[in-house]
């Protein structure tokens, strides 16, 4: 069976306060660069098997909605790339 990998990127949604990367910003500025807005998520890589990319893609897309992003507050996006 193929292997994929796949890389997720979960965020927090737009509007929504990121204390972390406003502590990163302040800290940027305080050092001398001229940071703008500096926004802190997380990124996942994850192996997997499945018949096809469009399978793998589904079955990302479903580990996001069921444990990685909470869709009250996150927003993610995904690629996955056969190995």
């Amino acid at each position: 069976m193929p292997h994929f990998i796949a890389l997720v990127e979960v965020w927090l949604k737009k509007g929504l306060v990121d204390a972390e990367g406003k502590s990163v910003k302040e800290a940027l500025n305080d050092m001398g660069y001229p940071i703008i807005d500096a926004r802190v998520g997380k990124v996942y890589r994850i192996e997997l098997e499945a018949n096809s990319k469009e399978e793998a893609e589904k079955l990302i897309d479903e580990i996001c909605r069921r444990l990685l992003a909470n869709p009250v507050k996150d927003i993610y996006r995904f690629s996955v790339h056969e190995t």
